[in-house]
């Protein structure tokens, strides 16, 4: 992928994927399949089905779009985002949830029942399935049927600095990514209001983790600089620690470069996003440091708090005299918005003239979206994946970014 491609390879490249692989990828979303590098999906050749079990293929082999004389008009195409395996289990879940299109009795999923009902329902209550009823507030038709929605949408697992090259390459439409893009990509502030919308999900207290050894030997806190100390290579045995008596070689794991994890972790523990490291080991999911915690003795990581675990265990962090505890109940938590690691969790969208008023998100874009802004998304898909819900505040700002793409 490159950045300086021109628009007009952008759109030619994207319309190929759409077209090859929409059948697919629709078909697969929710599955956590991964996607490759240059954000094309897997699965099988052909068009967009319509309702009628036709195929929305032009004779040309381009696929049929429909939009209004206005710009940004109601595309059911496939949806598609790609990026950081921290955002992953966020849109992954939600586009699950957006596929199915689960109907108002379905109180485990979506409306209520004699079991029970969703969290957040008593915001939404509502007499329409799941999608339908997002998708309707941007102008799109309600399909009516389970499993059926208005469009549909994929998710592909890889990293921040991928998803975030993959949306300005317009590879994909949303892309996903836990550290700033201007860090990502070496942007400045300006060229990133100029080129993409910051739509922000929710947050991290991105934890640092060690293994169930170290923690069974009291090591449960640890303080910023000797974190610094251990990944600038200037300590090589728990034992060298003040406070540690564990005679264990420490295995020091980091992020694949040009992960938002990594990214993040460097510019808020070691000042600067491109500060020198060393570590035994580089992987590139959250899911695979989390194995490798698991199995080694000794071992020391920086992670997504979605895949902490009794084996993979966060400890407190004591910031100049302030201990934040991997505990929602304490006095200061690394769940809290002043948690030097914590930050937020981006779902990048390119800003495109064929938008609505040129702005930076088409109106599946803003649809989709908006289902993670609500009481109903930030429980289910942010905080069931033990992260952090949006302040009010916050969450109302991006409500009102978002909605100003109704029709």
């Amino acid at each position: 992928m490159t950045s300086d491609r021109e628009r007009s390879k952008r759109v030619s490249r994207r319309k190929f994927l759409l077209t090859s692989g929409a059948v697919g990828a629709a078909g697969l979303a929710g599955c956590g399949g991964q996607s490759s590098s240059d954000g094309d999906s897997d699965g099988s050749s052909g068009g967009d089905e319509t309702s009628d079990g036709s195929s929305d293929m032009t004779s040309d082999g381009s696929s049929d779009e429909t939009s209004d004389d206005s710009g940004g008009g109601n595309s059911t195409e496939l949806l598609d985002a790609e990026g950081s395996s921290t955002v992953y289990p966020i849109a992954n879940k939600g586009s699950s949830y957006w596929n199915s299109n689960a109907p108002p009795s379905d109180g485990e999923y979506w409306g209520e029942n004699d079991e029970g009902s969703v969290p957040g329902w008593d915001e939404i209550d509502t007499d329409m399935l799941l999608a339908d009823y997002f998708a309707s507030q941007f102008g799109f038709e309600p399909t009516e049927q389970r499993s059926d929605a208005p469009f549909q949408t994929t998710v592909g697992l890889s990293h921040s600095g991928t998803g975030c090259e993959a949306v300005v390459d317009g590879l994909v439409d949303i892309g996903n990514s836990s550290g700033p893009i201007t860090a990502e990509l070496g942007w400045s502030e300006e060229k990133r209001d100029n080129t993409v919308v910051d739509n922000v999900v929710g947050r991290d207290g991105q934890p640092v983790v060690v293994s169930k050894d170290v923690s069974d030997e009291g090591v449960d806190q640890l303080t910023g600089d000797q974190i610094r100390a251990i990944y600038q290579g200037e300590v090589d045995n728990w034992s060298d620690l003040d406070g540690v008596s564990y005679d264990q070689e420490i295995y020091v794991i980091g992020r694949a470069e040009g992960s938002g994890t990594d990214t993040s972790f460097r510019l808020n523990m070691l000042g600067d996003a491109n500060a020198s490291m060393e570590v035994d080991t580089r992987q590139g999911q959250n899911q695979q440091v989390a194995q490798l915690v698991s199995q080694n003795d000794g071992a020391i990581a920086y992670m997504a708090l979605a895949f902490t675990s009794d084996q993979v265990l966060p400890i407190a962090i004591d910031f100049d005299g302030t201990v934040y505890e991997p505990n929602r109940d304490a006095e200061n938590t690394i769940y809290d918005s002043e948690y030097p690691l914590n930050r937020d969790l981006h779902m990048y969208t390119l800003i495109e003239e064929d938008n609505p008023n040129g702005g930076g998100r088409d109106r599946r874009e803003a649809a989709f979206i908006n289902m993670f802004l609500t009481e109903f998304g930030q429980t289910l898909f942010v905080e069931d994946n033990n992260y952090i819900p949006l302040p009010t505040s916050d969450l109302e700002e991006m409500q009102e970014a978002v909605n100003q793409v109704k029709p």
